[in-house]
């Protein structure tokens, strides 16, 4: 349904759908990955170089997800921001919020991440880190994901040989800059993939702590009689799920009587 959503409103989507690989000690972690996930087919070499080209001889076996997609999400980030200046809205970057109303018949719509984490009980937070390279040496159609027992990793291809590389998954709040053990992993592995990544440039290395509930699951939670509702725990959905979270806050404002899987209702 969010990937709907997105193609209504995005123009950017790239439809590609996703390949998942893994090396030849690592084949376990494939058969793992296709009992754990639906909607793909196995892929052997010939069908892997087809995709993609420069993966070809890399790689014996893989799972292609023919109905995923991926965005250059700098671009999503500033279409959606135009469109919603189009439609009316103002922003006030960089102002600080305390969490409260400031007039009796304000209704606040709280999506500030860990920004909320004193609001929010549950809320924890998940340090990730990502390289941005760019390179003319590799062609990729879609996002790769390499399997590996330590540290899954992706490639997204953003356009214009720029190439998304990440992700840890760390359990902590810590906001610093990504660590040198993270940066050494997330290279290796993207010369893995492909050895032409051994001569990228880094143009970004980069770190963040994504908010995230103990189920991973992403919530629109409102409290009876309250003013603001908030809109959390987004984690690793963030993107993926954007469409559907702001489609059950919408249905809520139109009907008190609105249920959602993703909706939490608390008493006060």
């Amino acid at each position: 349904h969010a990937a709907r959503l997105w193609r209504e409103t995005y123009p950017g989507l790239v439809e590609n759908g996703t390949l998942v690989v893994a090396g030849a000690r690592d084949q376990a972690e494939l058969r793992r990955f296709q009992r754990l996930t639906v909607g793909h087919r196995h892929v052997g070499e010939q069908e892997i170089e087809a995709l993609e080209g420069d993966l070809g001889g890399r790689f014996q076996s893989g799972l292609f997800f023919a109905d995923e997609a991926h965005m250059a999400t700098p671009a999503a980030m500033s279409d959606l921001l135009s469109l919603a200046r189009r439609d009316g809205a103002v922003f006030h970057f960089g102002v600080g919020w305390e969490g409260e109303a400031a007039e009796a018949d304000d209704l606040i719509i709280d999506c500030r991440g860990m920004g909320a984490e004193g609001h929010l009980e549950g809320l924890r937070g998940v340090r990730g880190e990502r390289l941005l390279v760019k390179t003319d040496d590799v062609e990729l159609a879609r996002p790769v994901r390499l399997l590996h027992p330590r540290h899954p990793f992706y490639v997204v291809p953003w356009g214009n040989g720029r190439f998304l590389i990440g992700a840890t998954v760390i359990e902590s709040d810590d906001a610093r800059e990504i660590t040198v053990r993270s940066a050494l992993e997330l290279l290796g592995l993207a010369y893995a993939l492909h050895p032409a990544f051994g001569e990228a440039e880094i143009e970004e290395m980069s770190a963040g702590v994504r908010p995230a509930f103990a189920d991973n699951v992403p919530r629109v939670i409102v409290e009876e009689g309250a003013s603001v509702i908030r809109v959390n725990g987004a984690f690793r959905h963030g993107f993926l799920l954007a469409p559907v979270m702001a489609e059950v806050v919408t249905r809520l404002l139109e009907d008190d009587g609105f249920e959602h899987p993703l909706l939490v209702r608390k008493s006060g």
